[in-house]
């Protein structure tokens, strides 16, 4: 998600070098959500979507390219969270916003507050989630989130309104459902369910079944991009959930049981 190495890198003080390949694509990634922020102002929903996935890419992109080249540092790190909370936190809570949310001021009264109210929330919880993401970087298991990530909360978001948006609904139609998830969303980034990072396959080879799913979800983009993307993003968000109950309804262990 961003310029923070990996475990042999951490081990040794990142450079306070300003290095300009990473940082451009971090840019491009900033750039990427403010644009989303403009298509949404000026009602122009799909561009407003597809600029937030596009952000996502850079967001992909930046720190690997820092690690390979070797030009990770302390400022790439928190210039990325900075440019994480526009693209991840302003950029799907305004889409959102301008989409369903405003919608809550048809119905008065405090219901008028309502939509304001569930979008500064998921703004405020994107930036506690990078926040708490940065300071336990350096001791988290690499092989999961705690909580959901800021740029798969924002893919969910931008999913809803893309999907929605194709099968021919109106904010104002949906403006429960848009609250229902912006919400859901903000508590799931500062939660402390568990969610798949892919970041660290066993033996660091990914699975060749992975790579064919992706070719599928590939080909399936091409069909109709705005339903594979709810889809994905909507199983993506729910595994969490689904692992947490799981775990909580397994019968725990007897003492003793695991001795030989």
């Amino acid at each position: 998600m961003d310029d923070l190495p990996h475990d042999a890198a951490a081990r040794r003080p990142r450079s306070r070098h300003i290095y300009l390949l990473p940082n451009l694509l971090t840019t491009a990634n900033m750039f990427a959500g403010f644009y989303a922020i403009l298509a949404a102002a000026n009602g122009r929903f799909e561009a407003a979507c597809i600029a937030v996935l596009v952000a996502g890419l850079f967001d992909g992109v930046d720190g690997r390219v820092a690690r390979m080249t070797g030009t990770t540092s302390e400022f790439g790190v928190q210039y990325d969270s900075l440019s994480d909370l526009i693209s991840f936190g302003m950029a799907p809570a305004l889409v959102m916003f301008h989409w369903a949310l405003v919608q809550f001021t048809l119905d008065g009264g405090t219901l008028a507050k309502v939509g304001w109210a569930a979008a500064f929330l998921y703004v405020a919880c994107a930036a506690l989630r990078l926040a708490r993401f940065n300071v336990s970087a350096g001791s988290a298991d690499k092989r999961w989130f705690i909580g959901l990530a800021s740029p798969a909360s924002a893919g969910a978001m931008i999913s809803v309104v893309w999907c929605l948006t194709s099968l021919g609904y109106t904010g104002d139609e949906m403006r429960w459902v848009a609250l229902a998830v912006t919400v859901a969303c903000a508590l799931l980034m500062v939660s402390r369910i568990r969610f798949f990072s892919f970041k660290a396959w066993p033996g660091d080879r990914v699975p060749f079944w992975f790579m064919l799913l992706v070719v599928a979800v590939l080909v399936a983009l091409l069909i109709d991009a705005a339903k594979v993307v709810f889809v994905v993003a909507m199983a993506y968000v729910l595994s969490g959930p689904a692992l947490w109950l799981w775990q909580r309804r397994r019968p725990a262990m007897p003492p003793g049981a695991g001795a030989p």
